[in-house]
């Protein structure tokens, strides 16, 4: 069964180029870069970097956290 090809260009226009998602996106890399400063996480280890409390632009050092990225993903 042939499926629909995903429209990338109207994708990122509708959501991922919006301004609070970008702002949301940018925290969270800001928290990796944090992690790996701190040397607890490293470019290509497959792992995430975890916001406890659930709250992405709260990045102390209490808040995060690096696991795997099937356990980080599972959660709902």
């Amino acid at each position: 069964m042939p499926t629909k090809q995903r429209d990338y260009k109207k994708e990122y226009a509708d959501f991922h180029g919006t301004a609070p998602e970008i702002k949301r996106r940018a925290e969270r890399n800001a928290a990796r870069a944090k992690m790996v400063d701190a040397g607890k996480a490293h470019p290509g280890d497959n792992r995430d970097v975890h916001h406890k409390n659930r709250n992405t632009s709260d990045n102390g050092a209490k808040n995060l956290a690096v696991i795997s990225k099937s356990k980080n993903r599972a959660m709902k």
